[in-house]
């Protein structure tokens, strides 16, 4: 199959690398050149794609990031592009579309459970643009879309949440992350394409929330360094689920965070 990436980062990169071991051809559409020797890469801009030259796409990965967290990008990046993307697409005979979103279309924010058939009630201006790109493009391929929802992405950077522990000596609540391994997240968009059938969206977290709090503690006591202490018991954040994702019978590896963190702590400590 031809499978087409609009945008393509970090994810993309590893998921186009499962699919091109599988035998498929790879074409990708970014901001900037790339180099990967197992696709195909053209330099465009979405509001103005041009597909017109490429063979005949089978299956597309919408995985896009705005260059800025405000609400003019996140407008800009996620709902603007669509009527272009669409339009470039008309001529090929798209089979599946995988555009990934974000958790953050969930608003709950006092601990709540959160699973693939939660109602979605947005709280912010990006959730609302979130949410307003996912039923664009139920709306424009009813059949072909699958909306795919990561909790917190990580990979081997610890810098932020170290600087956090090294930082942070009191903490105002128990408050709920959620988070999934950026292989984690690559290897089920790549299973996505092959799946026979499929539900309309899917939440991608390892299905273990564990408190900010919890996290950094363990940072500090790795650090050798001294413990926060929690201000209140209050609860805030979110405990997400993805219930649709087992279902598939796909295999989270990275369950553990604290594993990964572990690794990583033991790379920066020898690189010292």
């Amino acid at each position: 199959m031809h499978i087409l990436f609009i945008g393509y980062g970090k994810t993309s990169q590893r998921v186009a690398k499962h699919l091109f071991e599988q035998g498929h051809h790879i074409s990708t559409i970014s901001r900037s050149a790339k180099t990967d020797c197992y696709a195909t890469h053209y330099i465009q801009d979405i509001h103005q794609l041009d597909l017109t030259g490429l063979a005949p796409v089978d299956v597309v990965y919408i995985i896009l990031a705005p260059s800025e967290s405000g609400v003019e990008a996140y407008q800009h990046t996620y709902v603007d592009s669509i009527g272009p993307i669409v339009q470039a697409l008309k001529p090929h005979p798209v089979q599946r579309i995988i555009v990934v979103s974000s958790t953050r279309i969930y608003g709950e924010n006092a601990g709540q459970r959160i699973d693939d058939e939660s109602e979605i009630r947005p709280a912010d201006p990006q959730g609302h643009l979130l949410r307003r790109m996912e039923l664009l493009w139920q709306q424009y391929y009813p059949q072909e879309s699958i909306i795919v929802r990561p909790a917190g992405i990580y990979g081997t950077s610890i810098a932020r949440l170290k600087s956090l522990a090294e930082q942070t000596r009191t903490y105002p609540a128990i408050h709920y992350s959620n988070r999934i391994h950026i292989d984690d997240l690559a290897g089920f968009l790549a299973l996505l394409m092959s799946l026979a059938k499929v539900e309309t969206s899917y939440i991608v977290t390892n299905n273990r929330p564990l408190p900010m709090h919890e996290i950094l503690l363990w940072f500090q006591r790795q650090l050798q360094i001294p413990a926060l202490q929690l201000v209140s018991k209050q609860q805030t954040g979110k405990q997400i689920y993805a219930t649709r994702l087992v279902e598939t019978g796909f295999s989270i590896e990275h369950r553990i965070c604290f594993n990964d963190y572990a690794a990583a702590l033991s790379v920066h400590s020898n690189a010292e």
